[in-house]
C-alpha cells in the first residue's frame, strides 16, 4: 500500500501537467489561442471541451446544403443563438457552438444583423461569419433639393465604394439613351430623389444609371403633357421645378409658388429667386453649406447666368433634384394672380403671397 501511494501521486501530477499544458496546447493548435479574458482554470476547462468535441467544430453538417437567411437579434445571448442555429438545421450541437465562442472570445463580438449562412459551414466558420453583419445591399438616400455635390458628399458614408470625385466627374455630362437632356447639360436635376437599395458592388456608372432610370420611370405621359401645356420642354420644366423645390419649405405651397414664377415669366419679369443665386455662389466655407443663407445685397449682383436677379427667363439648367411633387407643381400649377411671395414672420416656413409690389412690401417683417 505504501508503494502504491507514490505511484498514485505521480499519476495525478502527470494528469495535472497534461491538463495544464498538453490539452491547452492541443486546443490552441487547432482553434487558435484562448481569449485573454479567461483565467488559467477556464483555459483548461474550455480547451478540454474543444478537444473533446474534435471534428464537431470543424465538420460541416451538410456540405451540399444551400444558404439560408439567419438573423441575430440585438443583445441576443449566445445560448439563444446556438439553439436557433440547431433548430434551423445549421449546426448539430448548441453547446459546442457556445464553448467555441467563449474559448475564442468571439462570444462578446457577435454582431446583430442579417446573415446568409449554410449547413455547409462549420461551427468555427459560422461563429466567425457572425462577427460581421455588413449587409450585401446598402440603402442610399437622395433628398429632394440636393444638388449634385450634396449627393456626392453622402457617398463616403453610404457603404458604396464610389468616391465623390468619381461621381461628380461622371455626372458632369449626361449619358446617352435619355432624350430629356439638353445637348450640353450635366445630370443636375435628374438624379431622382428617392431611397435606393443597391448592391455594395454598385459602380458609379450603375449608380448614375439607376438614378436617371428612376427619373424616367416617374416622367409619365400626363406629366410630360402638363409641361407641354405650360410651354416648357422637360428640361425647362425640371429647371423650374428645382427652383420651386428650393423655395418651398412646405409641399402644399409648391403649386402656388410655381404659379408666381409662371406669372413672372409670362409678364416678362425676372424670376428674382434666391436659390438661383445660392447655386451660383457655390460652397460657403464659413457656413459649410452649398446654400448660403442669408444672402447679402452684394450676393444678388454675383455675375452668373444662373443669377435670376440679373438675367431674365429661366437659368441655363436645374439647380437641384426636384421631388415628384415639385415636378407636378410645374406641370399643374395653381391659377393665381400672385407675382410675389415672402416668408411669414412666424418661423413656420410658410409664405405670404401678394399680387402687387406694395402688398409684398407690407408683408415684410418689422
Amino acid at each position: 500500500m505504501r508503494r502504491f501511494f507514490p505511484f498514485v501521486v505521480i499519476v495525478i501530477i502527470l494528469a495535472c501537467i497534461v491538463s495544464l499544458f498538453v490539452i491547452p496546447s492541443s486546443a490552441a493548435h487547432s482553434y487558435g489561442p484562448p481569449a485573454s479574458s479567461l483565467d488559467p482554470l477556464q483555459v483548461v476547462q474550455y480547451s478540454a471541451k474543444l478537444v473533446w468535441y474534435d471534428g464537431l467544430l470543424t465538420r460541416p453538417l451538410d456540405v451540399r446544403a444551400p444558404e439560408q437567411s439567419f438573423s441575430v437579434r440585438q443583445n441576443e445571448s449566445v445560448g439563444s443563438i446556438g439553439n436557433r442555429l440547431v433548430a434551423a438545421g445549421l449546426i448539430e450541437d448548441a453547446s459546442a457552438f457556445h464553448d467555441y465562442l467563449v474559448y475564442s472570445g468571439l462570444d462578446t463580438s457577435i454582431q446583430a444583423g442579417d446573415y446568409q449562412l449554410s449547413p455547409a459551414m462549420s461551427i468555427v466558420e459560422l461563429a466567425r461569419a457572425m462577427q460581421d453583419a455588413t449587409p450585401l445591399d446598402v440603402t442610399f438616400v437622395i433628398l429632394p433639393g440636393w444638388r449634385m455635390e450634396e449627393i456626392a458628399a453622402s457617398l463616403p458614408t453610404s457603404g458604396l465604394d464610389i468616391t465623390p470625385d468619381e461621381f461628380l466627374a461622371l455626372t458632369a455630362s449626361h449619358p446617352g439613351g435619355y432624350d430629356f437632356f439638353d445637348s450640353s447639360a450635366s445630370s443636375e436635376g435628374f438624379l431622382y430623389p428617392d431611397t435606393y437599395i443597391l448592391p455594395r458592388t454598385t459602380t458609379s456608372g450603375q449608380l448614375l444609371d439607376a438614378l436617371l432610370r428612376n427619373f424616367a420611370l416617374h416622367l409619365t405621359d400626363d406629366l410630360s403633357e402638363g409641361f407641354a401645356r405650360q410651354g416648357l420642354t422637360v428640361y425647362q420644366a425640371v429647371t423650374l421645378a428645382s427652383i420651386v423645390q428650393r423655395e418651398a419649405v412646405h409641399e402644399e405651397e409648391q403649386p402656388t409658388i410655381a404659379s408666381v414664377f409662371f406669372n413672372r415669366l409670362n409678364s416678362g419679369m425676372k424670376l428674382d429667386s434666391d436659390p438661383t443665386v445660392q447655386y451660383a455662389l457655390g460652397y460657403n466655407t464659413l457656413q459649410q453649406t452649398w446654400w448660403t443663407n442669408p444672402l447679402r445685397a452684394a450676393d444678388l449682383q454675383f455675375a452668373s447666368p444662373y443669377n435670376t436677379y440679373l438675367n431674365p427667363n429661366l437659368p441655363p439648367g436645374p439647380i437641384a433634384s426636384p421631388s415628384l411633387s415639385a415636378l407636378r407643381a410645374v406641370a399643374f400649377p395653381a391659377q393665381t394672380a400672385y407675382y410675389y411671395f415672402r416668408a411669414k414672420c412666424d418661423g413656420s416656413g410658410l409664405h405670404n403671397f401678394a399680387e402687387t409690389l406694395e402688398e409684398h412690401i407690407n408683408n415684410g417683417c418689422e
